[in-house]
């Protein structure tokens, strides 16, 4: 299974939520992520999540895209299942992966809505 985002979604990845504008990493997470990452842990497939070709990796897209799954998916869960392709800035992998592992369980928002 893969997301390719520049072609799937959006090559220019907006703000952090809907409200903000097009293309939000709220907007990918419900409509492209939470979906997709559910058939691969049903179906036990690793999900690639393709980050080429974007113009730009917005901190607050990648937060909530990312960071945010935990409102419905363990980090294990979320870290065992995704892999990511970045031909170049691997860094934002990094990003990426710190958000899902940092997002706060105490946190009353980091509530998981389907479990």
């Amino acid at each position: 299974m893969k997301i390719v985002i520049a072609s799937d979604f959006t090559d220019t990845p907006g703000g952090r939520n809907i409200v903000d504008g097009p293309f939000s990493g709220e907007e990918f997470r419900e409509k492209f992520l939470v979906p997709a990452l559910n058939q691969a842990l049903s179906t036990q497939q690793k999900l690639v999540i393709d980050l080429n070709n974007l113009y730009g990796y917005p901190v607050g897209f990648l937060e909530e895209a990312f960071g945010g799954l935990r409102l419905y998916f363990s980090p294990e869960e979320i870290l065992n299942t995704l892999d990511f392709k970045l031909d170049d800035d691997i860094e934002v992998i990094d990003t990426i992966i710190e958000f899902i592992k940092s997002s706060d369980r105490d946190n009353p928002r980091m509530v998981y809505k389907n479990k």
